[in-house]
């Protein structure tokens, strides 16, 4: 006979229930590799708007892009914490299309004025549209919700900022 588990327990005050994140077996691999190569070109990108002065021809937008950029990292965390996925990011200075590399930023901070702004442009409109597509291959193939929600917002931002250069 187990004498101890007739017991009661002392009584303890009731805590806030935590919020319960969602499953990482509801993100599938599109869901999780967009998290991922978004955080990369988010990340990769903010160290070249840091250069943009404000006599720059594209300060305004390149505000605006900095604003959303700085907001959708905060989602794009949290959704890759939710996601189970590692510390380290394999897309990081990845080269690819649209993502902005450490060398990148370097030619760009030695130019001025016009040069400064056409290779700002460039970078912005390589960096926007490859964001677009992504977040429309997220819409139409990820299976997290909040992930895809998180897509198309992107789309439309990344469009309307387009439209915009």
């Amino acid at each position: 006979m187990l004498a101890g588990c007739a017991a009661t327990a002392p009584a303890v005050p009731p805590s806030p229930a935590p919020s319960i994140p969602a499953s990482a077996a509801a993100f599938g691999g599109t869901d999780r590799s967009w998290i991922e190569i978004n955080l990369a070109m988010n990340e990769e990108l903010l160290p070249l708007l840091a250069l943009v002065q404000p006599s720059s021809a594209l300060h305004g937008v390149s505000v605006q892009v900095r604003a959303f950029t700085e907001a959708e990292l905060t989602e794009l965390r949290q959704l890759h914490t939710e996601a189970g996925l590692p510390a380290g990011n394999p897309h990081k200075g990845m080269p690819m299309p649209g993502m902005v590399m450490p060398s990148h930023v370097s030619a760009a901070a030695a130019l001025r004025g016009k040069e400064f702004d056409a290779k700002l442009r460039e970078h912005l409109r390589a960096h926007l549209e490859q964001g677009r597509m992504l977040a429309e291959s997220e819409r139409t193939a990820g299976l997290e919700p909040r992930t895809v929600a998180l897509a198309a917002r992107i789309s439309q931002t990344r469009q309307a900022t387009l439209s915009e250069l």
